[in-house]
Order: C-alpha cells, then sequence, then structure tokens
C-alpha cells in the first residue's frame, strides 16, 4: 500500500437526520453548508449559522471532523458576510472550511482558521498543488483526473516534500460516490444562461437532468432524443476498485449528497466504511464488492459508472429521470414513546398499514438511522399481525427513538 496514514472517509449533512446517520455508520468527517455561498444554497436543506455550535459540539462528542462548504464564487457583495460565516465558524469551533475562491482562502489564512480547497479550483497538477500549499493542508483534485493521473500527484508530493500551513504532508482528497455534474468540476453556466441562476453560485435548476427536444432550424422539425438524458451522467461508484483509490495515495474519500435522505446518507457511508476496512484489513474480495453494489442500489441512484478515474470517456447517460434504487420508502408512521427498559418503541400510525414482518427504518435529528424488521406488533394488549391507519402500537427495538421520529417501511420499486 502507498500509505501509511489513516483513510478519511467524509460524508454529506444537509440535516441533523444525515448528520447522525453518517456518525452512526462509521464516517471519519462531515461537510455541509450554511445557508448561502454553499454549491447547495439552493438543492440542500442547509443549516444556519446558529447550528454551527451544536454541530462542532456533536462531532466532537463521536470524534468526528466538521467541514463548513463555503465553496461558491464570490462577488465583492458577498465578503462581509463570507468573513462573518468563516468568523462563526472558527468560533464555534467548526474544524475547517472548504473554499474555492481566493477571497475565502485569504480570509482564512489571516484569522488561522484551517482550510481545505474544494474541486471547483479544478486542482490538475503538481504546480498547482504547490501554490495552494500556503494555503491549505487538504485538497480536493479536479473529477476529471484518472487515477493514474492522481497517482503522480501524490508521488511528486513526496517527492517534492510539499507541506501545508501544518508542516505535515498534503493530503489530497477525492471524491468516491454520488452525482456528477456533466460540467469540469462542476462548474457549469446551462442555468445562469436559461433562468439567471448560477449553478457557480449555488443556485443550478439541474437543467442537465432533463431530457430534450431536437429543432431542425431550416424548417422547424423537432425531434425527441429518445431514452437519452443526453447531460445527466450516472453516478459515480468506486466500491469496486476502492484498493486502486487508496493506492494511488489518496487519504480522503469524499461521499457526495448534501441534498439526500438520512437513509442514503447511512447506507452509503456504511458501504465505504466497510470496503475501507476491508480493504486494510486484507479481506476486500469481489464477492463482497458484489454485496456492497446491491446494498448501493436500493437508496436513490441514476445508475452507476466509474467516472473518469479508470480512463473511461464520457459517455455513461442515465437514460431515465429520477431514481434507479431498488427500494422505496413509504412514510407510515410517527414516533410517540420509548421505553428504555423492556426496548420497546411506540408509535402512532399515520398512513397505509403496517405488517409482521415489513422491512422498517426510522429517522430522526438524533436517532440518525434505524434499519430493521417488524418481528411483533402490539395494539394495547394485544399481539396483532397488522396496524392500520389512526392506531397507536408498540414494537421491540434495540435501538431508542424520539417523538420526532419517522417510521417508513421499505418495499421493492
Amino acid at each position: 500500500m502507498s500509505t501509511t496514514l489513516p483513510i478519511e472517509l467524509m460524508s454529506p449533512a444537509g440535516s441533523y437526520e444525515s448528520l447522525m446517520s453518517a456518525i452512526k455508520a462509521g464516517c471519519n468527517s462531515v461537510y455541509f453548508g450554511v445557508e448561502q455561498l454553499n454549491m447547495r444554497a439552493r438543492a440542500a436543506n442547509n443549516f444556519t449559522l446558529e447550528d454551527l455550535k451544536k454541530i462542532a459540539s456533536v462531532c466532537k462528542e463521536h470524534h468526528v471532523k466538521s467541514y463548513l462548504t463555503l465553496n461558491t464564487v464570490l462577488y465583492d457583495h458577498d465578503i462581509n458576510l463570507m468573513k462573518s460565516i468563516i468568523n462563526t465558524a472558527k468560533e464555534s469551533g467548526i474544524t475547517a472550511i472548504i473554499a474555492a475562491d481566493h477571497a475565502a482562502m485569504n480570509y482564512a489564512k489571516k484569522i488561522g482558521m484551517e482550510l481545505h480547497i474544494s474541486t471547483q479550483a479544478n486542482i490538475s497538477n503538481i504546480d498547482t498543488i504547490e501554490f495552494y500549499s500556503e494555503y491549505a493542508d487538504v485538497m480536493v483534485l479536479a473529477r476529471e483526473l484518472s487515477l493514474k493521473q492522481v497517482a503522480e500527484i501524490t508521488r511528486e508530493i513526496k517527492r517534492r516534500n510539499i507541506t501545508g500551513p501544518s508542516g505535515n504532508l498534503i493530503q489530497i482528497e477525492i471524491f468516491a460516490h454520488g452525482a456528477l455534474c456533466m460540467a469540469v468540476s462542476g462548474k457549469c453556466y446551462l442555468s445562469l444562461h436559461s433562468h439567471f441562476a448560477s449553478a457557480n453560485r449555488g443556485a443550478c435548476i439541474q437543467n442537465c437532468r432533463r431530457n430534450y427536444i431536437v429543432t431542425d432550424k431550416e424548417e422547424g422539425i423537432e425531434f425527441e432524443i429518445d431514452n437519452e438524458y443526453i447531460m445527466s451522467a450516472k453516478d459515480l461508484c468506486t466500491i469496486n476498485f476502492i484498493d486502486q483509490i487508496i493506492d494511488a495515495g489518496v487519504i480522503v474519500l469524499k461521499l457526495e449528497g448534501r441534498g439526500r435522505s438520512a437513509d442514503y446518507v447511512y447506507t452509503v457511508t456504511k458501504c465505504y466504511r466497510e470496503a475501507i476496512d476491508s480493504y486494510l484489513n486484507g479481506t476486500y474480495t469481489p464477492e463482497k464488492t458484489e454485496e456492497w453494489m446491491k446494498k448501493l442500489e436500493t437508496v436513490f441512484n441514476r445508475g452507476f459508472w466509474d467516472g473518469y478515474y479508470l480512463g473511461k470517456k464520457m459517455g455513461e447517460w442515465h437514460n431515465e429521470s429520477g431514481s434507479k434504487s431498488t427500494k422505496r420508502k413509504i412514510y407510515v408512521a410517527k414516533g410517540a414513546h420509548y421505553y428504555e427498559k423492556a426496548k420497546i418503541g411506540e408509535f402512532i400510525l399515520e398512513a397505509q398499514y403496517l405488517n409482521v414482518g415489513d422491512e422498517i427504518m426510522i429517522t430522526g435529528p438524533t436517532t440518525g438511522y434505524i434499519e430493521s424488521k417488524v418481528l411483533e406488533l402490539r395494539v394495547g394488549d394485544k399481539n396483532v399481525e397488522r396496524v392500520n391507519r389512526g392506531e397507536n402500537f408498540t414494537m421491540p427495538l434495540n435501538e431508542k427513538i424520539r417523538a420526532s421520529d419517522k417510521l417508513y417501511k421499505l418495499v421493492d420499486a
């Protein structure tokens, strides 16, 4: 193996449910945004500045690093807000800022806030690494690089002994799983052109995820492009070559998905945690990767491809709208109470019905994510096979649930 440093698994957190789910599933760090100046300002349920102290506290309690994304293009009128966000992040105990604009980098350096360079900076060569080493210890490489190029960069970092502000060698981060943008490292102008909503300011309306009609300009004849969302790339998935990524000298593996639900964050984090640990302890096999792939297919995805890492050309397009997940979740009940000694959860069924034998998931801001199977149902003092809408019911649960939690049943898609 090419590195003796521990591999860091970074998970997305667009909500407290996702934050706790990521922690439960074994992440080493989380990244998230606040209302403005992050690349998911429109798409994710972002936190507020007031949340930062709580997030930092939760992360420290679980020995997880916390990263605040501040990675949009900045205009003059954004500078005071940018400074305010970085100041609050530092005061709150957030581990680091992820930034792409030089103004944010410069200010973070001035006040001594740890900084990571975002993929939006499009770092594609060793000399650019050397340039940014004055500002950051961790850098995300451009998404378009092959693993061969990544390995050459990590080798050259060691050869040149390129260190960051901490005095340690620069650490390389890459995206390992999730949505891929058709544009170079996420820099896209389609949304700005069509709706004056800049993707580079976190306001992308995702034009590329739609299907289109081609019009003959001479005669006005229209043709629908059949069965191809011609700009919508499939989702990146690297779990079946995680060994090659680690051997390329990558230290930080980043999972995309700040706009995704808690079950997505839990499932993807858990699969990649197991894959990394499996490779490092020598038990990584094709049979295991096949099982992880099946699990990843149960949550939101547009189909999978290897990205550019293995040298494949662009062309892995999604051929339909929405998710190709093999499982669908249906909301059925809300939490009411948990009886600690008996390990019994009480719920109120608000929709549909629930049967003994159903697969279920429970999510909540503190609970995070629980996946289970209904082994027993009780209404009052009676055992029942089925609970109907409007009924209060109880069932055995090994993990604590809260009144704010939501219960879903999982069905085949």
